[in-house]
């Protein structure tokens, strides 16, 4: 054995159970404790999200102290424990739209009875104003039989490709899985294949 080999320079050595242990984290919030700080307890209302590091000792003696309603009145503590049910949000009574308008509209037909319907969903597709700009804004989109779409997706387009973009994909696939690109690998002449069969699918639907 070589005792001088580099490999014992990089040996760990256990240390000896006499050695005092080296505290690790933060130490105790707690004056003139030095233990470490390991138990996280909340500092109280009005400081959400902060905490003490207590050590498990201290910890104890803080959370059996500990009162979130400390200089609270009883009408105070009753209105926030009625709010903490609804998760402390606004709410309104049923039946009342806070951000709606009120009063009849001009050309709203005579009826004892209303309801909400920003987007004209439940006067049938294509009403209101509403319905109105959705259609304007947005043209409907070209659509094609499955082949087509199973086509596109072979060549790596979706619908809104024209025969242009048709064209120059369907020349970037052919010189990129030909055998002549690929030194004589006829490993991709089946994709090759089904590249060639979806540009005769689209040729056949006027698209390229």
């Amino acid at each position: 054995m070589d005792l001088n080999s580099p490999l014992f320079d990089r040996i760990r050595i256990r240390p000896s159970c006499d050695e005092p242990k080296k505290a690790e984290g933060p130490a105790c919030d707690r004056p003139g404790c030095t233990q470490p700080g390991l138990h996280k307890a909340p500092k109280g209302r009005k400081q959400e999200g902060q905490y003490w590091r207590f050590c498990m000792q201290h910890v104890r003696e803080y959370n059996a102290s500990y009162n979130y309603f400390d200089g609270m009145n009883d009408a105070a503590v009753q209105a926030y424990q009625k709010d903490a049910v609804i998760g402390h949000r606004p709410t309104w009574a049923m039946g009342v739209n806070p951000g709606g308008k009120t009063g009849p509209k001009p050309d709203a037909p005579q009826r004892d009875w209303d309801y909400v319907d920003p987007l004209g969903i439940l006067r049938g597709e294509g009403a209101g104003p509403a319905a109105s700009r959705r259609a304007r804004a947005e043209p409907p989109p070209p659509r094609y039989s499955a082949p087509v779409r199973k086509a596109l997706d072979v060549l790596g387009l979706d619908e809104s490709a024209d025969p242009a973009a048709v064209k120059a994909q369907y020349k970037v696939l052919v010189k990129r899985f030909h055998p002549d690109a690929n030194g004589g690998d006829r490993s991709f002449e089946d994709r090759l294949r089904d590249i060639i069969k979806a540009h005769d699918t689209l040729r056949a639907a006027g698209l390229c």
